[in-house]
């Protein structure tokens, strides 16, 4: 199992230290930095810098958004930031949620599978230059009657493959990411559910495309706050926020993703909970409301034995590459946290 590094947001207060901790990933042997997007930074510039500034780590998306770019865009973006880093790009896609995707793009949150396999399609298509067209029931390229004519990317990306993974929580949009992508970007991954609530899906997937799990990469991201094992409990209180808003407030009432995904780890009243004190505007009472086992399960807490092995369980779990969200409120904190996880992989043996 490889380690991975994931920044989150540019702009999230953190700024003048995820340079920094990116490098220090460089340095250590992780696999990949990832860099996400909502509505503020764009994860393209985050990257390129990054990629400029380092050596051997790659850098993906996690996540380029569906509805923010047309799939032509994302062929030419992915092609220049694998050319520019040298064949250190990995492309992660996902359609975001209802909100961001009607209230900041305008774009209907419709059909979410047919348009991420239509998406897929295209960018596929157009990384291999061949002159582009395209009938589908979101995208015809070029648009019929007009003087739109089929044309070819003209950069040559560094390698003829890019790795492509698409961020997935539900069943059949898990399904369908084994089908047609690379790899699957997971958040708040239980190793004791992740068969049940992931892999099976995701194996479904695969064997509709003729192929096994060999090979794919399951990719989730899990914060990490190291730390006495006795302190635990106060570890995971960090993350309480973090937990209430996705569970809590992503997406809407009909459509929380995360929250559904609670539910089917066995914590149905406690989501149902979770999210009416959130949505309610009590955002501190449904943060108190998250079981700390549930924090307990979908991060890293404690000593680095401990973390060690959690580490294991996911390995054994099906895991491939473990993306780390240090926590740490100085940099210094956050490098520690970052070294705790390669001590920790080495420890449980899976370096």
């Amino acid at each position: 199992m490889q380690l991975g590094l994931n920044l989150g947001y540019w702009g999230a207060g953190m700024d003048g230290d995820n340079l920094a901790v990116a490098q220090e990933a460089d340095r250590l042997g992780y696999a990949v930095c990832w860099a996400a997007e909502a509505y503020g930074s764009d994860a393209a510039t985050v990257l390129s810098w990054v990629a400029a500034q380092t050596e051997r780590i790659d850098v993906g998306s996690a996540i380029f958004q569906i509805p923010a770019r047309q799939p032509a865009m994302t062929a030419m973006t992915a092609a220049t930031l694998d050319t520019l880093s040298g064949g250190r790009f990995r492309l992660g896609l996902g359609v975001s949620g209802p909100q961001v995707s009607e209230g900041w793009y305008g774009v209907r949150f419709d059909k979410p599978l047919t348009r991420t396999r239509e998406y897929v399609e295209i960018v596929r298509k157009a990384m291999t230059r061949e002159r582009l067209s395209y009938e589908g029931e979101h995208w015809t390229l070029p648009l019929p009657g007009g003087p739109g004519k089929p044309i070819k990317l003209t950069v040559h990306p560094q390698r003829e493959h890019i790795p492509l993974y698409i961020a997935a929580i539900g069943p059949k949009n898990l399904e369908q990411t084994g089908e047609i992508a690379d790899g699957a970007l997971l958040i708040f991954p239980a190793a004791e559910h992740l068969e049940e609530t992931t892999l099976t899906h995701l194996r479904a997937g695969r064997a509709k495309a003729g192929k096994t799990l060999d090979g794919f990469d399951v990719c989730p991201t899990l914060p990490l706050a190291v730390g006495d094992d006795k302190d635990v409990a106060a570890l995971a209180d960090t993350f309480r926020p973090y937990t209430a808003l996705y569970v809590g407030g992503m997406g809407s009432a009909k459509q929380n993703f995360y929250n559904k995904l609670a539910q089917r780890m066995g914590y149905e009243r406690e989501a149902a909970e979770i999210q009416e004190k959130y949505l309610s505007g009590d955002k501190q009472g449904a943060a108190a409301a998250i079981p700390q086992d549930l924090i307990d399960k979908t991060t890293l807490l404690g000593s680095v034995d401990r973390i060690a092995d959690r580490m294991k369980a996911y390995a054994e779990a099906g895991v491939t590459t473990l993306s780390l969200a240090p926590a740490g409120f100085t940099l210094q904190e956050r490098l520690a946290s970052l070294r705790a996880g390669t001590e920790a992989l080495e420890r449980a043996g899976l370096a």
